[in-house]
């Protein structure tokens, strides 16, 4: 039999790696030993996933915790190489583009294990981005490349990657939201307001059908404080026309204490700042939802799978497909109220689901998983 570790260090990877781990359940060629780095603490951000999820007990959690880049990658590093030491596995999985996905990677090569990258070859072209930079390192390390969409493919081909190292196998993002989306429309949507006693209900400060979801957590929108004060006024602006529910990232939020900018938010009584949300509160949101505002990557997707429009507030995207096939749109701040009254005008986009995003992906990585 031989022995995988399998790395999860931050919300994006726990969806990508529970079919996975269903699909390796019992099974007699492989032993799946699952990692969990502790790159996201937050219980929202973490826990609450693998109970939603059903994912098993990690393993091994590293526990590294919040810290600069520099630091958190350090102790990832340090604390996974002892694991790897004492397993001794056969090869070594990470997903997705976070910084346990290139330290884990690092540890691995450099004691000669065999590197498997899950949603490998996506490109931004970004290199401002920290994800962009995890991508380009995991990437020129690996030694079998899984992919989810054919630009992922063809980017892969281009940095010289045999084309025999590279299976396009789908998207583990939308096996799980198959798997759940009877359960997470079952969940319940009734919200505490940060910062306030109050609570928010479905159907009674927001109805189906008639507001928007929003996610916003990366830097360069949230970091700055005249950039996130503009948001915020964009938002309040949408809020009149459209009620706004939006999972407050701890990031965006501590941010939004450091400049003091709750009153600002308290002026609009439908900018609705909730807590963060486990996976199945999350996703039955989504599904009611006219549409997504967002600068995230996952919600590109899960928007495409569900036909919502996603208004991508970013100047790229490493996850192309979503435009070319799905129901996203890259646009800018300023452009965000006139898309906006698009939607609300049903002028929203709407598109197709791409190749292999079907529900079936975990049992195509186990198969090629099985053949090495």
């Amino acid at each position: 039999m031989r022995k995988i570790l399998i790395v999860a260090g931050a919300r994006p990877n726990f969806m990508k790696i529970a079919p996975l781990m269903y699909a390796l359940e019992g099974y007699e060629k492989i032993k799946p030993i699952l990692v969990h780095t502790g790159q996201h603490y937050d219980v929202k951000m973490s826990e609450q996933f693998f109970e939603d999820l059903n994912i098993p007990k990690p393993d091994y959690n590293l526990e590294v915790g919040s810290a600069s880049q520099a630091v958190q990658t350090a102790r990832i590093m340090e604390r996974f190489e002892t694991v790897c030491l004492d397993e001794k596995p056969d090869a070594v999985l990470v997903v997705g583009d976070v910084t346990s996905t290139a330290a884990c990677t690092l540890v691995a090569a450099k004691l000669g294990i065999k590197t498997i990258h899950y949603e490998a070859g996506l490109r931004s072209h970004d290199r401002t981005m920290p994800e962009e930079i995890n991508r380009l390192v995991t990437d020129s390390i690996t030694d079998v490349f899984f992919t989810t969409s054919k630009d992922a493919d063809e980017n892969l081909l281009k940095e010289n990657v045999p084309a025999d190292h590279v299976h396009m196998v789908g998207n583990l993002m939308i096996d799980t939201l198959v798997a759940n989306i009877d359960k997470a429309s079952k969940s319940p949507l009734s919200f505490k307001l940060l910062d306030k006693d109050r609570t928010i209900e479905f159907g009674k400060d927001f109805k189906q059908g008639q507001y928007g979801v929003m996610t916003f957590h990366r830097p360069s929108n949230v970091d700055d404080e005249e950039s996130l004060k503009k948001l915020i006024e964009i938002w309040g602006k949408v809020s009149q026309k459209v009620p706004l529910v939006f999972p407050c990232h701890p990031r965006t939020y501590k941010n939004i204490e450091k400049f003091g900018f709750q009153s600002l938010i308290d002026a609009y009584p439908n900018l609705f700042f909730i807590e963060p949300l486990g996976y199945l509160q999350f996703i039955h949101l989504v599904m009611n939802s006219m549409f997504a505002l967002t600068d995230s990557g996952g919600i590109q997707e899960e928007t495409t799978y569900l036909n919502i429009p996603c208004l991508t507030v970013r100047p790229n995207t490493e996850r192309p497909v979503t435009i070319w096939e799905g129901s996203n749109k890259l646009i800018s701040v300023d452009e965000i109220v006139p898309q906006i009254e698009l939607i609300l005008d049903g002028k929203g986009k709407h598109g197709t689901v791409p190749k292999y995003w079907d529900g079936k992906t975990a049992n195509r990585i186990v198969s090629v998983l099985e053949s090495f």
